[in-house]
């Protein structure tokens, strides 16, 4: 989920440039915990919007920005998607594609051209109609080397988009989307995409109101001023209220979606706590309507006493460490194997994680599409210390310093203060801990300035391909500096295979190259573990928890208890 970015800096600068960060980040956490608790407590639900449905939760993180084209996170996800819609939208309870801006579709015989037919009443919030070539220079955006889309290459399976974002091809109207007329957006693949219509519900495919951009700042310019409430035109359910940093961004149902009439909400407030206990305080006081990520000694608490709030959920997700191949000792193979080895994984979800996750010595979560992983590594301690002799540290002498940076919530810590003791129990080496905000983390991880950093993989749509090509040279998701031609030609021979056993083979043997070359090192899958108020009803537990807002229907009167 993240942006390319020089490499050229000088380290010193960018360690300088991250420390500076890091201490405004720590400041702004701190006002953020106390700011948003004083806001909370005024959410009572006294005064003239006392019968205003309104949603008060928090997404996990500070949002990075609510550009679809440049954010890479989960909890951008869940923003972005109450202010925009894409072609197709999500079956509230399975997360099946239904018609969104697009009233209806055609697929070609040979399943490689789909013709989207637009609703009438497709309006952004300014009133402005959607049209066709709104998408169409939306992808060209993205598309565009000097945005530097970190999700570019969710686009690749259009004919032309890979070559153009590369560079190779200059004329975007050879890349396959095209604007019929306003209302008829004709879109060419390279071969026939089985999860294409899940693809688009991506945020990668979402539009962007082009006047909008160019007024400020112009179509590849990061971190503009379109964004701003003031400015913000969306085509969602809901449009920007108010964004205040470090407090809350308030979004309100509008008045130009052309579903108005299923909208429930009046209001989401999404509040950006990072760390478990403020969530779960604000929560109990009846100031929060979730508890996003449950702490982990909780989990037994809640079993027992608000099991009516308690929600676990399988996620399509893998929580993961990526190494920095570039960067000493992570450059040598035998070094990540033996990492790798030496975790014990079952004594970690049994008695740190407590919820319910699978153990991973794999990477791609079992049963997606058809697809379960058969190239596993064996957790061995003594191949493991093994493999760290033959590098050239017997029982770990003369290990090299290694940090491992997570980013700041008390669950990523605990787990990596397990896992650090299990290095130096198995390995005899010592591994310090980093902490950093979200966007910190991101940004070091962009620049790739660390050496392990924790990290985790929500998939985008349910299809093995969503895990594995985010390995290839091309990825930007990838930033571990590990790339082998090998695995690049089998995923671009996965996007054309046709027959779907053939398909799933393509991945099994590119599996097994990623976790003999061991750029990551699997840990467990995920499961969700959060708390839900009993009032919120239309929130449908699913793997990819995606919670279409418009459906979202609290109790009003609950709400108030």
């Amino acid at each position: 989920m993240l942006c390319a970015v020089s490499l050229a800096k000088p380290l010193a600068k960018r360690k300088q440039v991250n420390h500076y960060l890091t201490m405004i980040y720590r400041m702004i956490s701190w006002a953020t915990i106390g700011l948003a608790s004083f806001i909370l407590i005024g959410c009572g639900s006294s005064g003239p919007d006392e019968n205003k449905k309104v949603l008060r939760i928090t997404v996990g993180a500070e949002t990075e920005d609510v550009d679809p084209h440049v954010v890479t996170g989960v909890p951008e996800h869940h923003i972005i998607a109450s202010l925009t819609e894409g072609l197709v939208a999500e079956d509230p309870v399975n997360l099946d594609p239904v018609p969104g801006v697009a009233e209806k579709w055609d697929i070609s015989e040979d399943g490689t051209v789909y013709t989207f037919h637009f609703r009438e009443n497709a309006k952004w919030s300014n009133g402005d109609a959607v049209t066709a070539n709104d998408f169409v220079q939306s992808y060209k955006r993205i598309l565009t080397p000097a945005l530097a889309s970190t999700y570019s290459y969710m686009l690749f399976v259009m004919k032309g988009a890979e070559d153009y974002n590369s560079g190779n091809l200059d004329d975007f109207t050879e890349v396959g989307a095209k604007a019929l007329d306003d209302r008829t957006l004709q879109i060419t693949l390279n071969a026939p995409t089985a999860y294409f219509l899940s693809l688009l519900n991506h945020y990668t495919w979402f539009p962007v109101h082009i006047a909008t951009v160019e007024k400020h700042g112009g179509m590849t310019k990061r971190g503009s001023g379109w964004t701003k409430p003031e400015n913000f035109v969306g085509n969602g359910a809901f449009t920007l209220k108010s964004w205040r940093f470090g407090s809350k961004i308030v979004v309100e149902k509008s008045k130009t979606y052309w579903d108005a009439q299923t909208t429930k909400l009046d209001e989401i407030h999404f509040y950006p706590f990072e760390k478990e206990t403020p969530q779960e305080k604000a929560f109990r006081a009846g100031q929060l309507h979730n508890i996003y990520s449950l702490h982990n000694d909780k989990i037994a608490t809640y079993k027992d006493k608000h099991a009516d709030e308690l929600r676990i959920i399988p996620q399509l997700a893998t929580y993961f460490y990526r190494f920095n191949v570039t960067r000493k000792p992570c450059d040598d193979v035998r070094v990540r194997k033996a990492l790798a080895m030496a975790i014990e994984r079952e004594s970690l979800v049994k008695n740190v994680t407590k919820g319910g996750q699978i153990p991973a010595t794999f990477f791609t979560p079992p049963g997606v599409a058809g697809y379960t992983a058969r190239a596993k590594f064996e957790e061995n301690v003594e191949e493991a210390r093994k493999l760290l002799a033959d590098a050239g540290y017997p029982n770990g002498e003369g290990f090299p310093s290694l940090e491992l940076l997570y980013n700041t919530t008390e669950g990523h810590r605990i787990i990596a203060e397990a896992i650090q003791q299990m290095w130096k129990k198995n390995l005899n080496i010592n591994v310090t801990l980093q902490n950093q905000e979200w966007k910190v983390y991101l940004d070091r991880q962009r620049q790739m300035d660390y050496q392990v950093s924790r990290a985790g993989w929500t998939g985008d749509y349910p299809d093995p391909n969503t895990f594995l090509d985010m390995w290839t040279s091309w990825s930007q998701q990838n930033q571990t500096g590990w790339s082998k031609p090998e695995y690049d030609d089998l995923i671009r021979k996965a996007a054309v295979t046709k027959d779907r056993e053939a398909r799933l083979e393509v991945f099994q043997q590119a599996e097994e190259i990623l976790l003999d070359e061991l750029p990551v090192i699997p840990i467990y899958i995920y499961t969700r573990v959060y708390a839900l108020h009993p009032a919120v009803k239309n929130w449908h537990p699913n793997v990819l928890d995606h919670h279409p807002w418009k459906h979202v229907d609290p109790d009003l009167n609950l709400l108030k208890k």
